[in-house]
C-alpha cells in the first residue's frame, strides 16, 4: 500500500474548566465553523480515502457493503382513506420519495420528491403522515442537513403542493411530525422557536377549513422541558396531552369538541411515572414499570380518584420473566411486545387479559419498533389489523400483516437482503459485579471458531433503548467475508426491562462499559478471537461506549471505530 499519511493537526491554547478543574482542550478550534476547519476536514478526508482505495480488495468490499445496506430503522406504510402511503428511495437517486399506492407495496405514484424541490442541495424527507381520508400528506422536510424540518403539505389527488403549510419549525422528527384530527380537518405538530440549538416544545394545531390557521394549544404540562406532543384518541372523542421522550405519561385529558380550545383536565401528574399507552375508550392502557420492573400492562380510568396511584390501577398483564415493551390497540385486542431473552415475542390479548395466543413470527429477532418510548405512541391506531416491520440478525426488515385471532402472518414485503448459510449463536458473559450479559454470535456456517477469527463487537447500552437483534446491515459484509459479528446486550438499555436500563445509567453507567469488557474477554478465553483480531465499533451512544473502549482498555482491541 502507499505510505498515504493525513496532514498533521495544529494544537490550539485553550483550556476548559469543570467542577473546579482546569484541562487543555487543543483541539476546541476543530470546533468552529471557518476555513481553516473546512481545509482539514478535506485533507483529512482525502487521505482516507487515498488509503482505504489503496487497498487491493476495496472494490470487492465496497460491492459487497451495496449489497447489504439497507434501512436501520424499521418502517411500515400507512394508510388512509383506502390508500397506503410509504417512503422509499427514487430510482435515479438515493434520496428518500413519498409514494402513494393502492397496496402497501403495491405500483405507487410520487407524491414528494426531494430532488425535484428545485434547490442545489435536495432536502431530505424526514416524515410522512398522510390525513385519515387520504386527501392529504404532510411530509417533513429537511433543508440543512439538522434534524430541524418543515412542513410541506401535499394534495394526493393532483400531487401538487398545498400553499396553507405552517412555517413553525420542528426540532426533529421524534415527536411523530402531524398528528392529524379524526375528521382530517387539521393537525397538531411539536414545534420548536428559531434557535437551532433551543430546546422549546410549544403545541401547535393547523387547521385547514376555508380560512386556514395556525394557533398555539397550552395544556397543563409538567415541570421541565422535555418532549411534548398532542394526539387524538382512536375513537375521534378526546385529545390526549403526553409527555417525556423516555418515560412519557399522559398529563391531560380534555374532550374533542373544540381542538383549538380543549378544555383540559389534568390525568397522570406524577412525572416519575412510566405509561406509554393509549386511549381505550375511558382508559389508558399502557406499560408500566411501577411496581414491576420487568413491565406489566395497566388501565386506567379517566374517573380514577388518584389516577397516580399505581396500586389502583387494573392490572391487564401481570409482570413476568418477560420485558414488556409497548402495548397496542388493534380492534377490541391488545398487541403486547415482549422481549424474552432479548428476542421479540408478540402477544395478543382481550382488554381484560384474556389470553388469544401469540403472533407466528417468521424466526428469532425484532419487531421494529422505534428506539424511544413515546415515538411508539404518537401514531394512528388500528381499526382491524397490525402491519409491523420484523428483522434477524440474517434477515434484513420485512413487512408483515397480522389480524386479531388470524392463525397465520400475511407477509406484507419480503426482505430486500440477508446472509445465506449463517448460523447465530447465543452466548452469556459475567460482567465485573457478577451480573451475566448477553451477546450473539452471527459468522457464516463454514467459518469454525477452532482458532481465533476476526471479530466485530458492536452495541448501544444507553437511554433506555433496546440494542435490537436485528439485520447488521452493512457490517454483514465483514460476516460474508468470514469475520464473527458479535451483537452485545449492554445494561442502560431495556432488554431486561427498568433494572436493566437503571443498572447502566447515570452513576451506573460504568456497568455498561464493564460488560463489553466482560463479553471481548469471554471471547478471548473461549478462543473466537484474540485481541490482535478484535475490533469495536457503535454509533452515537454507541460512539461514546466506543471511545471510552479505547480510554480505559486500549489493549483488548486492535481497531476502535466510534461513529
Amino acid at each position: 500500500m502507499s505510505d498515504t499519511h493525513p496532514p498533521g493537526t495544529r494544537a490550539g491554547d485553550d483550556v476548559d474548566e469543570a467542577a473546579g478543574v482546569r484541562f487543555a482542550d487543543p483541539y476546541r478550534w476543530l470546533e468552529a465553523e471557518s476555513e481553516e476547519v473546512d481545509a482539514w476536514q478535506d485533507a483529512q478526508g482525502a487521505a482516507a480515502a487515498a488509503y482505504v482505495r489503496d487497498w487491493p480488495h476495496f472494490d470487492r468490499l465496497r460491492e459487497l457493503v451495496a449489497h447489504y445496506d439497507s434501512e436501520r430503522v424499521a418502517s411500515v406504510p400507512l394508510a388512509g382513506g383506502g390508500r397506503w402511503f410509504r417512503v422509499e428511495p427514487d430510482a435515479g437517486s438515493a434520496r428518500p420519495c413519498a409514494v402513494v399506492a393502492d397496496e402497501p407495496y403495491g405500483p405507487g405514484r410520487v407524491l414528494f420528491d426531494p430532488a425535484a424541490q428545485g434547490s442545489e442541495k435536495p432536502p431530505f424527507l424526514s416524515w410522512i403522515s398522510p390525513s385519515p381520508d387520504g386527501t392529504v400528506l404532510a411530509v417533513g422536510v429537511c433543508a440543512d442537513g439538522s434534524e430541524r424540518n418543515t412542513i410541506r403539505l401535499v394534495d394526493v389527488a393532483s400531487g401538487e403542493p398545498l400553499p396553507d403549510a405552517p412555517a413553525q419549525p420542528l426540532k426533529d422528527s421524534w415527536t411523530g411530525g402531524a398528528k392529524w384530527l379524526p375528521d382530517s380537518s387539521g393537525f397538531f405538530f411539536t414545534a420548536t422557536d428559531d434557535d437551532p440549538v433551543s430546546a422549546a416544545h410549544q403545541i401547535w394545531l393547523h387547521l385547514r377549513r376555508s380560512a386556514p390557521t395556525t394557533v398555539a394549544v397550552d395544556a397543563p404540562w409538567l415541570p421541565g422541558g422535555d418532549y411534548r406532543a398532542v394526539v387524538a384518541s382512536g375513537d375521534g372523542r378526546r385529545l390526549v396531552a403526553v409527555q417525556g421522550l423516555f418515560d412519557p405519561v399522559p398529563v391531560a385529558v380534555a374532550d374533542l369538541d373544540d381542538p383549538a380550545a380543549p378544555k383540559w383536565r389534568p390525568f397522570v401528574t406524577d412525572a416519575s411515572l412510566n405509561l406509554p399507552g393509549f386511549l381505550v375508550g375511558d382508559e389508558w392502557i399502557a406499560v408500566t414499570d411501577e411496581g414491576a420492573p420487568r413491565g406489566r400492562v395497566v388501565a386506567i380510568g379517566l374517573d380514577a380518584a388518584d389516577p397516580n396511584d399505581g396500586r389502583a390501577w387494573r392490572t391487564v398483564v401481570a409482570e413476568s420473566e418477560a420485558a414488556l415493551r409497548t402495548v397496542r390497540p388493534v380492534g377490541d385486542a391488545l398487541y403486547v411486545h415482549a422481549f424474552v431473552d432479548t428476542y421479540s415475542e408478540l402477544r395478543v390479548v382481550d382488554r381484560d387479559g384474556t389470553p388469544r395466543g401469540n403472533v407466528p413470527l417468521p424466526g428469532r429477532g425484532a419487531v421494529g419498533d422505534l428506539p424511544f418510548a413515546l415515538m411508539n405512541i404518537l401514531g394512528p391506531v388500528a381499526d382491524d389489523q397490525l402491519v409491523f416491520a420484523f428483522s434477524t440478525l440474517t434477515r434484513s426488515w420485512g413487512v408483515y400483516r397480522h389480524r386479531p385471532d388470524a392463525p397465520r402472518l400475511e407477509t406484507v414485503r419480503e426482505p430486500a437482503v440477508g446472509l445465506e448459510d449463517c448460523v447465530v449463536e447465543d452466548g452469556w458473559a459475567t460482567s465485573e459485579d457478577g451480573t451475566r450479559v448477553p451477546y450473539h454470535l452471527v459468522r457464516r456456517r463454514d467459518v469454525l471458531l477452532n482458532r481465533p477469527r476476526p471479530a466485530l463487537m458492536v452495541g448501544y447500552g444507553g437511554f433506555g433503548a433496546p440494542w435490537l437483534p436485528q439485520f447488521p446491515g452493512p457490517m454483514a459484509a465483514f460476516v460474508a467475508s468470514g469475520g464473527v459479528l458479535v451483537h452485545t446486550h449492554l445494561r442502560g438499555g431495556s432488554e431486561f426491562g427498568r433494572g436493566w436500563w437503571d443498572g447502566g445509567r447515570l452513576r451506573n453507567k460504568q456497568n455498561g462499559f464493564a460488560d463489553l469488557y466482560a463479553i471481548a474477554e469471554d471471547l478471548v478465553a473461549t478462543g473466537v478471537t484474540s485481541p490482535n483480531l478484535l475490533a469495536v465499533s457503535g454509533a452515537s451512544g454507541g460512539g461514546l461506549l466506543s471511545g471510552v473502549a479505547a480510554t480505559q482498555r486500549p489493549h483488548l482491541w486492535r481497531a476502535v471505530v466510534p461513529q
